[in-house]
């Protein structure tokens, strides 16, 4: 029997003597109820017409990313997931929207009218990353109730050796962006400053 075969067999091993689709553990149930959930509340993000709204939802949904991950014994990117995103990314945004005085209410003006457009090329996405993420993982197997899998040694080392570039965009990206709101905000402050002093003078 060749080594493929060999491991494809223990595979099937495996799943036919765990739980499997039919036996759903109790953490396997609350995976997905908690994906159920944030799939819930991105979809909530994309389609409000209130920004505040907006960013308070993806609150919820990183959320559950995160949630999601404790549940993967991967207990180290989740407390990532909590400290970049819902302590940095989130707040950055809500700065922005303050800076930029973007409107509390609704916002007709936020639909571009592009929707279908849009979800056309979110469901193929989605797809896309589906296959991809299934054809890689097809035969490999989590035991949650085993010793983690990851470290933060490990965790560290890929992070900075194979993504530190994409990671360093990231954080050129978020800096542009306040950057940007700032700018913004002073423009508008201008502009209201020298309506408001062409008002006194026609007075």
């Amino acid at each position: 029997m060749t080594p493929a075969a060999t491991t494809l067999a223990a595979a099937a091993g495996a799943a036919t003597t765990g739980n499997g689709f039919l036996s759903p553990t109790g953490v396997e149930i609350a995976f997905v109820l908690v994906g159920l959930a944030t799939l819930g509340a991105a979809l909530v993000t994309v389609s409000t017409k209130q920004l505040v709204h907006a960013a308070l939802w993806l609150v919820v949904a990183l959320g559950g990313i995160a949630i999601e991950y404790l549940l993967l014994t991967a207990e180290f990117i989740a407390w990532v997931q909590v400290l970049i995103y819902l302590g940095s990314v989130i707040v950055l945004l809500l700065f922005g929207l303050m800076l930029t005085k973007a409107p509390i209410g609704r916002s007709p003006d936020a639909d571009s009218g592009n929707r279908w457009v849009a979800a056309g090329v979110a469901g193929i996405a989605a797809v896309a990353l589906v296959w991809v993420v299934v054809d890689a993982f097809r035969t490999t197997w989590i035991d949650l109730d085993g010793p983690v899998q990851g470290s933060t040694k490990v965790s560290g080392e890929i992070l900075f050796q194979h993504w530190v570039l994409p990671f360093e965009a990231l954080s050129v990206l978020l800096l542009a962006a306040l950057i940007g709101a700032i700018v913004l905000s002073r423009r508008n402050d201008t502009a209201n400053d020298a309506a408001a002093g062409e008002k006194k003078g026609q007075r």
